[in-house]
Formats: C-alpha cells, structure tokens, sequence
C-alpha cells in the first residue's frame, strides 16, 4: 500500500494549492521510538518517506501475575503483551507492514536494546522477511539523527541478555521475598533487590539521627578598631590550642581576661588559591547539583532534562537542546569540543587553554554515552530564556554552564589573613579575619546559576604586621553541635554511585519507588524512613542480610556489566545466585514466626461508634487506631501523639486540602484552633512541661524542642 504526502503547488491565481505525492511502499521507512516527545522532532530532520511511531517504553515484558521465570530451563523468561499495551502493537506491527523498512530508534542502553529486541521479533512475526535494523543517537539533533541512520547497526545482544539477567534477578528476589513479608508481617508489603538496599541506608541513618545528642558549644568574635575602620574577627586560639567554649561562663572568662589587653596585629598572611573547573555532569551529579541549587527532586530533574533531552520548539525549527541524560562519562566528543572551543575563542579568548581539557572517567563508569552538555554551545541560556519553561531553562543553564566552563582557563583566588594578638598577663588569644577575592576569573567569566562561594568577593582587611588596634565590643553565640544528616536526593544519589549500587538509568526510581510505597517520606527536602519502612528493613537485615547488604548488590552490578561485555553466561549468573538465595528463602518460610498482628497494641481509648476498645494497628501510612469489632465496625482514628497545650485534648496528625500537607493540631478543633507545624515526640519539656517537636533548621539541623514559645529548652546531653 502506497502513502501519501501533500505538496503545494500554485494554481494560475498564485494561490497554493494541494497536490498529493505517492510513496511507494519500498520507499516509505518507519523507524520507531521509545518516547512521543520525540516524534515530532524527529519527523522534522528526515524526509517525507520517513514515518515515526512511538513504542511508549515497553510493550513486552514478564506477566505480574506469576513469577513468569521457567526455573528448570535456564531460568528463561515468559514474555507476554504487557496489558493495556496491544494496541500499540498492532498498530505498530501494521505500520511495519506498510513499510519497505523498519529502524528501531530506541534509546541507547540496556532497556532501550530490550525494547528493540522485543520489537524486532514481534514485527518479523508477522513481517517475516522484512529489513529491520537498529540505529542509536547520543543527541535529537539533524546530523546526530541523519549519521544514525546512514549508519544503522544489529542488535547487541550481549545488551538484550544484560537486562533479560536483570530483570529475572529481580523478579526471582521480588516474587519470592514479598510472599514471604505478606505472610509474616502484613499483607500488600513488596520488597526489591536494589530498593532495599537504599531502605536500609536510610533506616540506618535515621537509628544515627535518632541516637544522636547535641552538645552546646560558643563561638567568639570581637569587633577591632583601626582608627576609623573596625574590623570582627574570630577567636581562633587560646593559649596556644584552639579555644574549647563549652559553655556561657568560659566565654564570659576570656573576654574579662583580654577585655583591657594590648591588642596588635601579630601577622598577616597573602595565600593564592588556584580552582579548577568541574567536569561536565554525570546523571548522579546532574541530580546532585539540581537538588541542592534548584531544589528539584531526582525524578523532576530527570523529567525535565528528558523534555530537553527530546526537543524543544525554538520557533520554525525543533532541537533537542541537551545530549542524552543517562550516563556515568564525562567524555566528550571531538565534534563537541571543537563547537566549544570554537565559541570561546570568539567570546572568550583570554580564557581559551591551549589544548582541549581531558577528564579521567570513573572506574566503574560504562562509558557507554558522552557526558551531559548542550548540543550546541552557540545555544546559550539567555538565547534560549523565551523558548523554555521557568525550570527548563534552569536545568539547561547549569547544564549549559557546567559543560562550557569545563573547557576554560582555571580562576586564581588569593586570601588575605590578619591575627591580632590580644595578650593580657600570661594568657593570650590569637583572633583571625580575612577577605578572599578572585585575581583571575578564568572559567567563573560563563558561571552564574553555578556561582560558588569562591565568586563571591570579601573585601581583604587593610592590616598591616604591627598595627595597634583596640577591642571595641565583644560577639558570643552559642551552638549546637549537629548529628549526621539525614539523606537527600543528593546525598543518596551520591552514596549510591560510591557503593555501586544501580546505575545512572536506576537512581531516581530507587527514591520513587521507596516513597510510592510510602516506606520514605519527604521531610525538608530530607528522606525520613516511616515505621512500616523501619519494620521491613529490620525484618530484611535480620534474616536476608547478605542479599540487602551493598557489597552484595554492587557485585551483582558488576556480574550484569560483565554479562553485557560478554564475559559472563547471564543464566549461569542467575544459577550462582539462585540457589542458595533459594535456601535462605525456603528456610525463612519454615522457622520464622508470623509477626502478624503482634503488632496490634490494646489502648484505653473507646469506639466513639460501638464502644468497644480501640487497638493500635499498623497500616501502610503508619499507626492508627481501629475498633477491636472489625470488620462488623470499621470505625478508626488518628492516633493521639500529644495533650493539648491549650485545652488538654489530644494533638493528631492532619493533612491540609489540596496539597496534602501534613500538620498537627487538636481534635476538639474549632473549638480549640491549635496546631503545630513540627512533629509531637513522644517526650515532655523536663523545663516547662509542654511536650516537645522535632524541629529542622541550618543553624542547628534537626534537633529536639520545646513547643512552648515562651521556652528556649534545646534537646542536649546534660538532660539525659
């Protein structure tokens, strides 16, 4: 069947009218992608012979009703039509009909090798001699587009058994451990092989948090006179060791000491500081750097580069403005760097090195992709500022930034440090100021969203080795010392590349995963396990220990890189791990007690509906209260987590409309409008008696407090 494409031509009017060109079916070529957003930027590069279909991701995969893995034949998966998906199969194995020709355009890496895979062998089922090749570009642009398909290539089946071994290791984990949790703990509970691993990273960091005491510290600043000029400089020695302020009192001695000492400048320090440029991003620090400049999570940032990534209108034309956003390279290509090079030696001569700069990939990076970096450097963020949405533009800039900068001159920074002696009999307290400013900006020229502190200018103190000057006031603050941090985006992103734990593909479903099952919850950009997701992790460490520890999963990472090289068989890759997997399962089925319903506490409270005792029960958003009468009353309740300050009712959890937004305040509301923003803790102010919240702030991280405003009570270790 021939198709047809309308042409323009003028009539004897000169009006355009419409003239239908036939093409043939030899000629027509569909070439099919994974995702839509790229269909329209890629249908704007070929010809009109070309027809482009989206495959939506996967069409074909392992059933979820069964574990779909035939455990005596090589562990060989049974593929079927993924539900819901038919069809786009249809449609697309018509379109193959059509067609003289088909490309298989899916992204380059394991997944995307998969899903041309399945693809190839759907179309040939029904199109049996029909050419299929398959084409990869790094880049949605018209030459990246164009070379990929001047240069399509088979199949790499090394990749297809990659993700094959994969998905059946993660299948056999998922489908024999999550039985187990339904049967021992609670019915619904899923568990995966690299998801748990990242559960119990947090669940541990939070047993840290938790058990962490905060110790009061002070700091001193005085403020010197020069003549006109004062200067505040910080205690930074005391008699020769640095100063140990643990309290108000020992603050209050010093500055008695050396309130009426000589004061001079006893010397004066020039350092010069060389900076050199970041490489261009990886995914992990993509996703590091948008969380801690932008805010955004791992799954925005990586919806928003994939949207950039695809093709963004700039007017009549369509480019895909970033290369593609999977990877753990921080290479470049020649063509790439000479664009670079070529821009700056127009924009920034004076800041152009001699030769390209070269950065040392990872030693367990793939290398399978270039580093992320703009297609074209000509495109900068103020050319691009009407064409984007207000966070494109802000993940385009850093991006932009990042890679552009990575090619220019190191910046020069120098710090110039005064102390001033004060001494006062035979004490004596050594106070430090300084400035920093930048002497060369070198590749800061092109920063700006990326700007960091050594950017930022601090005026040099005008001392001079001698100076007399005077103590004109006095500073103290006190301080807290902080725990560990809880994880963030960023900081699990980053533990997880360090361990080898996933891959740049993996990451920010890991952390989606982990908070749709709701085991995680977002608190001030932190990642707080709940209780269900503390219970499943100590259920997984007690007695699945060495299949959710990091080393583990990393080496499994390594085996699958391994398979993909062709180093490994992939099945005798899963028999070396299933059977004794098997045995741990199998074992754990037969001697573990059930926790079913050992969770369930009795409570004084009573069914406001029947009467009957309230228990305290376990549900997948945390504790609460139901009627020991289920299922003939269903009645429940929030938990109470404290007493009223104000009318002595109880304090429970609530959720604000639309957003959803969790705050606490008392059940007897409207009567009583209390509310708190801060989580109740189950622990009352030894000072005041009001009960106290878990409170987060930069000065002090999170940290135990009083609610009662008229109360400075701070959690420390004197009141344990």
């Amino acid at each position: 069947m021939a198709a047809q494409v309308k042409t323009k031509k003028k009539t004897k009017d000169g009006k355009p009218s419409e003239k239908k060109k036939v093409i043939s079916k030899q000629d027509r070529i569909l070439v099919i992608v994974e995702s839509p957003g790229k269909v329209k930027t890629i249908e704007k590069y070929l010809g009109s012979s070309y027809v482009v279909k989206a495959s939506m991701g996967h069409l074909i995969d392992l059933p979820k009703s069964r574990t779909g893995v035939d455990l005596d034949h090589n562990f060989e998966p049974e593929y079927i039509t993924v539900r819901g998906r038919a069809k786009i199969l249809k449609e697309l194995q018509s379109d193959a009909k059509k067609s003289g020709k088909v490309l298989l355009a899916c992204d380059n890496d394991r997944e995307g090798e998969a899903i041309a895979w399945h693809l190839r062998n759907a179309i040939i089922a029904k199109s049996e001699h029909l050419p299929i090749e398959r084409i990869s570009f790094n880049e949605i642009t018209p030459q990246a587009v164009k070379d990929a398909v001047l240069n399509p290539r088979h199949i790499d089946e090394a990749k297809v058994a990659a993700q094959k071994a994969r998905r059946v290791l993660d299948r056999l984990v998922g489908y024999n451990v999550s039985p187990l949790l339904w049967k021992k703990v609670k019915n619904g509970l899923s568990a995966g092989r690299v998801q748990s691993v990242a559960l119990r990273l947090i669940c541990e960091r939070e047993k840290e948090v938790e058990s962490f005491i905060p110790e009061e510290y002070w700091t001193l600043e005085a403020d010197f006179k020069v003549g006109k000029s004062v200067y505040t400089a910080q205690l930074a020695y005391w008699n020769g060791s640095k100063p140990d302020l643990k309290n108000e009192a020992a603050v209050k001695d010093i500055i008695k000491k050396i309130e009426s000492a000589d004061c001079a400048v006893s010397e004066v320090r020039e350092t010069d500081k060389t900076i050199r440029p970041k490489a261009p991003f990886t995914t992990s620090q993509l996703q590091q750097t948008a969380a801690n400049r932008l805010g955004f999570t791992s799954r925005k940032t990586m919806q928003v580069a994939q949207q950039l990534y695809e093709g963004v209108s700039l007017g009549s034309s369509r480019i895909g403005l970033i290369t593609y956003m999977r990877t753990d390279s921080v290479r470049i290509s020649q063509t790439a760097l000479d664009d670079v090079r070529g821009w700056l030696s127009k924009n920034y001569p004076k800041d152009l090195p001699e030769k390209a700069i070269e950065y040392s990939v990872g030693k367990n990076a793939q290398d399978a992709h270039e580093a992320i970096r703009p297609t074209y450097t000509e495109y900068t963020p103020d050319a691009m500022k009407e064409y984007l949405s207000k966070d494109q533009l802000r993940l385009y800039t850093i991006i932009w930034e990042r890679f552009v900068s990575s090619q220019m001159n190191n910046a020069k920074s120098r710090t110039v440090s005064a102390d001033i002696k004060a001494v006062s009999g035979s004490d004596e307290g050594i106070f430090r100021v300084s400035g920093t400013k930048l002497i060369e900006k070198g590749f800061y020229n092109v920063i700006k969203l990326l700007s960091s502190k050594e950017e930022k200018d601090n005026p040099y103190p005008a001392l001079k080795t001698g100076d007399k000057v005077k103590v004109d006031k006095f500073h103290s603050e006190q301080h807290f010392t902080q725990g560990p941090p809880r994880y963030t985006d960023a900081s699990i992103v980053r533990t997880l590349e360090e361990k080898g734990i996933g891959r740049p593909s993996t990451y920010a479903a890991i952390i989606s995963v982990l908070l749709d099952r709701y085991y995680v919850t977002r608190s001030n950009k932190q990642l707080v396990p709940t209780v269900l997701g503390k219970l499943i992790s100590d259920v997984l460490v007690e007695y699945f220990s060495s299949y959710v520890a990091s080393d583990f999963t990393a080496s499994m990472e390594t085996k699958l890189d391994e398979v993909e090289e062709n180093k490994v068989s992939w099945p005798e890759m899963i028999r070396e791990f299933w059977h004794p997997f098997k045995s741990v399962v199998d074992e754990v089925g037969k001697t573990v007690e059930s926790f079913k319903g050992t969770l369930d506490e009795p409570t004084e409270h009573v069914c406001e509906k029947c009467g009957k005792p309230l228990v305290k029960k376990l549900g997948r958003f945390g504790f609460f209260l139901a009627c020991s009468g289920f299922p003939e009353c269903r009645s429940t309740r929030s938990i109470p987590l404290a007493k009223c300050p104000k009318c002595g009712g109880d304090v429970v959890s609530r959720k604000t409309k639309g957003r959803g937004k969790e705050f606490y305040g008392c059940t007897k509301y409207p009567e009583c409008d209390f509310l708190s923003h801060f989580k109740p803790i189950n622990q009352d102010c030894p000072k005041c008696g009001f009960f106290m919240v878990e409170k987060y702030d930069k000065k002090n991280g999170s940290h135990k407090a009083c609610i009662n405003p008229d109360c400075d009570f701070l959690h420390s270790a004197e009141d344990e």
